[in-house]
């Protein structure tokens, strides 16, 4: 899994986003395959949204960030 960042371009009435080639080749990416493609804004989103839960939580925060971490980087 990789992570980069990239601008968003206008492509008729959506939005597009290049994956640069060297991670089209690393990763082994093909012309109408399917991608998983996880969007975070650059807001502190995941900072913004752990804090408005606290105290809410049933498990430590910490323990659900390491379960987060693990779906995302560890696939």
């Amino acid at each position: 899994m990789e992570t980069i960042e990239a601008k968003t371009k206008k492509w008729g009435n959506s939005l597009g986003i290049v994956i640069p080639k060297e991670i089209v080749r690393k990763e082994k990416i093909r012309e109408g395959q399917k991608v998983k493609i996880l969007l975070v804004k650059d807001r502190g989103l995941l900072k913004e949204t752990f804090g408005m839960m606290e105290g809410k939580w049933k498990e430590p925060t910490q323990k659900m960030k390491d379960k987060l971490r693990k779906e995302l980087y560890n696939d």
